[in-house]
């Protein structure tokens, strides 16, 4: 009887495509494989196998799988569920999220294949692995000098005569070629010779690139604080009734201790941890860390590692000897597990967890979150600044919640200044982007050898530069929005499709040659500060400068080590970094998060004015923190200061319950892109007026959102706010027909609409 395969291809394509199978490879397809199949008139995949069975489509002519790619599923079962939901819930194509999910050689087999390293070894031939017959051999090479001095190097490298005399090739070790040569000519040339005799024999060997040969210095457990004991006993009671736990603990609580005791507790009982950060750039410092407490028994995860790394994790995690740690940020949550029992999402609150593009545009906690009750494991959400839902689940019993309010060592938090540049500006007290107070603190902490980070949220030298006379600003020619100035680069540079463009010389328009910057990106503010320290060790980290794994390890292993007296930075600042030498930390501007056009933006802005705040005297006396704003009376202000978490998620709940947005409401964002406006502005008004029919006034818009074009598409939104406790199946069931019914009409088929679900 034939038989037949269902797959996934790894386009935006929602549906399954069914393949025949050669008679040679039925009994070696298994669900979970990868085939290639020919798709279309004449491209070809690398297709995943979701099902196999013997019903032979009717309704079209069946094409034939080319080859087999894998000898054992790559992706499991439980992987494959995973998918689904996440296909069904962020209204995406399965085949998106198996394009998100595995490594691009392992989703791309046809065009290029993944290599193993390998290395070249030398071994002795098995019949001189017998003392007498060695005892021979050496005889035999009394007057050939580099030959003989070349086996007894063999033999001490390979430790080969303990392993003859006790008649134990196990015992051998495997001799590198380049060891046994050290590249000098007479030896290579001598083992040649030898190996002509059939007395050496030379082969290739598949090595790791997670090699873990060069470990640290094992570091032991440190014991609980008091406090920190507390959180990790009434995690272990919370798991007891709930599957998920939220563990408030205030920055420097030391949560990472108590994670480290609680990954230990779950290995020790034979299962495996997922450990999500939000950013690369905070695996960084924890790597070592871990590393030294778990050796070998660690994974790390995340785009910045080559690819070929990235595929050995993934083979290593689907072996016999699985990784029982993997730490990385959110594409993680993609990697198979065979025996998880628990996931620790840190830093619960941060956006970074949040895909925006392309599709799948999961949230990783909340993926982390489901991957975990599929799998049986228990979930840990970690922070000092939970984001409202999460917060919201705690007070309402859903999930469990565990505090930790206590700085380890019992250190003070930092004091907050709050600086009013309203005021500073009238009295002309400000050197440059710092205030009178922030400049005086800085030069007692450079002088006291301590160190400073100031924060900016904004990269490039300056937001916008403008003629002088008519007030004109470069834009980009694909996106709507206005051109960053990057000094180092000479260039103007659009931040959302990164088109490049020169530097004027003069205005374009009425041919002014006064053109002046406006604003502070952390390019300038490194400048400057460098003006007014000309002593200091300056160091910037943002997008620009971090690129490459090595630049940004570089960058935190110099201000780690004191190379660094003052660090330069965006949010990457504010993520969980521990130094022990920062006194003084300088937010700068306030207000670009305050003032962002966002239902979100004070319950953001709290979050991330509190965590960079935390970054200052973690180890030593009490730190000092100058929060520069023009809205000093703002309430979110006053409660970050005096770390007011209640009070800030009081205020904002009552907000969002007065105006029905999260967690009284799902969202739901429906954008639609196309390169022709008029054709794009009557598809919007389709799409909401047939929305509005189904949904009454849950429907906002359309609007064009404030970036209205990007890469010469323009763009529209339509906002559907769904009340707590409606039908989310449903809901995504008809916005799907909705979609195919607008997109049937022929004017619309080059338009494309997508779903931007919690967006958030």
């Amino acid at each position: 009887m034939a038989q037949f395969i269902d797959v996934i291809l790894p386009l935006p394509l929602t549906a399954t495509f069914t393949y025949k199978l050669p008679a040679p490879l039925a009994q070696q397809v298994a669900v979970g494989s990868r085939v290639i199949v020919p798709f279309g008139k004449s491209k070809v995949y690398s297709a995943l196998v979701v099902r196999i069975h013997d019903e032979e489509p009717t309704e079209y002519k069946i094409k034939e799988v080319q080859s087999l790619i894998d000898e054992r599923p790559v992706v499991l079962p439980q992987q494959l569920k995973l998918w689904q939901w996440i296909a069904d819930y962020y209204l995406c194509s399965v085949g998106e999220v198996y394009k998100a999910a595995l490594p691009g050689v392992m989703k791309d087999e046809v065009k290029r294949s993944f290599k193993p390293l390998t290395k070249t070894c030398v071994r002795l031939h098995d019949l001189y692995l017998d003392e007498e017959m060695l005892t021979v051999l050496t005889a035999t090479l009394r007057r050939s000098t580099r030959q003989l001095a070349l086996l007894e190097r063999y033999l001490d490298l390979a430790q080969a005569r303990a392993a003859i005399r006790l008649h134990n090739e196990a015992l051998l070790v495997e001799v590198d070629k380049a060891d046994l040569t050290q590249n000098d000519p007479n030896s290579s040339t001598a083992l040649r010779t030898m190996v002509s005799k059939g007395i050496f024999q030379v082969y290739e060997q598949t090595v790791s690139r997670l090699s873990s040969s060069d470990l640290p210095e094992e570091l032991k457990i440190h014991t609980l604080s008091d406090a920190q004991q507390g959180a990790f006993d009434g995690i272990l009671r919370s798991f007891e009734q709930k599957n998920v736990c939220l563990l408030h603990g205030v920055t420097s609580s030391g949560k990472t201790e108590v994670y480290i005791h609680l990954i230990k507790h779950m290995i020790d009982s034979g299962r495996q941890v997922l450990y999500l950060l939000p950013e690369i750039v905070l695996t960084t410092q924890l790597v070592d860390r871990l590393r030294r407490v778990f050796g070998d028994r660690m994974g790390v995860y995340h785009s910045k590692y080559p690819e070929a790394e990235r595929i050995e994790v993934w083979q290593k995690q689907l072996s016999d000897t699985p990784y029982d740690i993997i730490i990385g940020v959110r594409s993680s949550v993609f990697l198979p597990f065979q025996r998880l029992g628990l996931v620790i999402v840190d830093e619960e609150h941060e956006t970074s967890f949040k895909q925006a593009e392309p599709a799948p545009r999961y949230h990783a906690r909340n993926v982390a979150l489901v991957l975990a009750h599929m799998s049986g494991a228990k979930s840990l959400l970690g922070t000092a600044t939970p984001s409202l839902e999460t917060y919201h689940n705690a007070q309402a019993g859903k999930y469990a919640m565990v505090c930790l309010h206590e700085r380890y060592r019992q250190i003070q938090l930092p004091a907050i200044e709050v600086v009013d540049m309203n005021e500073q500006y009238r009295k002309k007290l400000t050197w440059g982007p710092l205030s009178d107070p922030l400049y005086n603190e800085m030069r007692r902490a450079l002088d006291g050898h301590e160190q400073i980070i100031l924060f900016q949220n904004r990269r490039g030298y300056a937001p916008t530069i403008e003629c002088t006379t008519c007030g004109w600003t470069p834009r980009c020619t694909c996106c709507d929005v206005s051109l960053t100035y990057h000094k180092v680069l000479h260039q103007l540079t659009c931040h959302y499709c990164g088109h490049t463009f020169q530097l004027p010389q003069k205005c374009p328009n009425c041919e002014n040659t006064q053109i002046k910057s406006h604003g502070y990106g952390t390019e300038r503010i490194e400048d400057e500060i460098q003006t007014l320290f000309p002593e200091a060790r300056i160091a910037r980290m943002d997008l620009d400068t971090t690129r490459t794994r090595t630049s940004y390890e570089g960058i935190l292993s110099d201000f780690q080590h004191g190379r660094t007296d003052i660090l330069v930075g965006t949010q990457m600042v504010t993520k969980g970094l521990d130094f022990q030498r920062v006194s003084v930390v300088g937010i700068l501007n306030a207000d670009t998060m305050l003032n962002m056009p966002d239902f979100r933006a004070y319950e953001r802005a709290f979050q991330m004015l509190s965590q960079v705040a935390g970054r200052a005297g973690r180890h030593g006396r009490q730190g000092r923190v100058y929060l520069q704003t023009r809205n000093a009376d703002l309430p979110v202000v006053a409660q970050v200061v005096s770390n007011d978490y209640p009070s800030m998620y009081s205020d904002q709940m009552d907000e969002r319950k007065l105006f029905s947005y999260p967690p009284f409401s799902h969202l739901v964002y429906v954008y639609m892109k196309h390169r022709d406006e008029r054709l794009l502005d009557a598809l919007a008004r389709d799409m909401a007026r047939v929305m509005t029919q189904v949904f009454g006034p849950r429907v906002l818009g359309p609007d064009a959102p404030p970036v209205s074009r990007i890469q010469s598409m323009y763009i529209r939104k339509i906002v559907l706010k769904v009340e707590a406790g409606a039908s989310l199946a449903d809901m995504r069931q008809r916005l799907r027909q909705i979609e195919q019914h607008v997109l049937s009409q022929t004017a619309y088929k080059s338009a494309t609409v997508y779903f931007d679900v919690d967006p958030y």
